[in-house]
């Protein structure tokens, strides 16, 4: 590998990585530089990437032929099953840096980084903080963790491409999970806190646009934009599209975060109440539901309806109720 103008490849592109992807083929273009190599479960959201330059492979080219290979996968599995079928392909992983921006167990990346270095290969933890349009904007905060060499190889793939920080954790990749865990439990936190201030500011007649207001002067425009989430409907947006944060990927991380606790005896009690929730939004809602989704059960808890005048109004295909 040549460590200044490294070849780079991509997998996973979901809300957060096509947007991380394309803004690191933009620069790659503009430098000058070899294109990035992408591919996907469903090859058709790269048709964005491939317009922009970028070059569609399946899993097994884009690891012969890139020296970095980034990942943003949904669920821990996923990234498990990619790595154990590059570790079986007629190709040497000798000097490659696999760098994993998606939130893992602190568990998975160990087995990463181990897994890895049987194969002479190199694992980097680099979880980010922001949703899809921070991405998009390439204003990601990164926390990354793994041998300071490779990182200093990716760096520069990094700082004012898709991210504005990284936070520097060590070579200890555990350290970057559990970071990015502790992270979202403030997150999820906050989004149950304004949940619950929004039902009550409905219930008790104040108004929510007035709630919203309060919180975005009183605490700034990111904890506004969690309130916005809820008051305009986003947490439960038309079948046809895609939600900000997806539910299924909340609980994901939530569950991570309560086995990570429960391992230390740590009561996270309001990410419980979150975790209970978003749950019951999914089994009555069904999957097309933000992150912010725990609004509707908060609702319901107080006797209104799960939708709101701004959601969608119900699910054409789906039947459940509360009980």
């Amino acid at each position: 590998m040549t460590p200044s103008i490294p070849r780079v490849g991509w997998y996973g592109l979901g809300s957060m990585g096509l947007g991380m992807s394309l803004n690191l083929q933009k620069y790659l273009q503009a430098k000058d530089l070899p294109p990035l190599r992408y591919s996907n479960r469903t090859m058709s959201k790269g048709d964005v990437l491939r317009d922009a330059g970028a070059v569609p492979e399946e899993w097994g080219a884009l690891v012969q032929k890139s020296d970095v290979i980034f990942t943003m996968i949904s669920t821990d599995d996923v990234l498990i099953d990619l790595l154990k079928e590059a570790a079986t392909m007629e190709i040497s992983l000798n000097g490659k840096v696999f760098v994993d921006t998606s939130t893992l167990h602190p568990d998975t990346s160990e087995w990463a980084a181990k897994h890895l270095s049987d194969q002479g290969a190199i694992f980097i933890a680099a979880p980010v903080f922001g949703a899809s349009p921070v991405a998009a904007a390439g204003k990601l905060i990164f926390a990354v963790a793994g041998p300071a060499a490779a990182v200093a190889t990716v760096r520069p793939l990094i700082i004012n491409i898709m991210g504005r920080s990284i936070i520097d954790m060590g070579e200890n990749v555990r350290k970057s999970s559990l970071l990015k865990i502790s992270g979202n439990i403030l997150v999820i936190s906050f989004m149950e806190v304004i949940a619950e201030a929004q039902v009550f500011a409905e219930a008790a007649g104040i108004g929510t646009q007035q709630m919203e207001e309060f919180i975005g002067n009183m605490f700034g425009p990111v904890l506004q934009s969690y309130s916005h989430r809820i008051t305009s409907g986003a947490y439960a947006p038309p079948l046809d599209t895609a939600p900000g944060f997806a539910a299924a990927l909340a609980c994901k991380d939530m569950n991570h975060a309560l086995s990570i606790a429960d391992r230390h005896n740590v009561r996270l009690h309001t990410l419980e109440m979150a975790s209970r929730r978003l749950n019951m939004a999914r089994e009555y809602a069904g999957e097309c539901l933000d992150s912010s989704a725990l609004y509707g059960v908060a609702r319901v808890d107080v006797g209104l309806s799960f939708w709101s005048e701004n959601s969608r109004q119900g699910n054409e295909s789906f039947s459940s109720s509360f009980n």
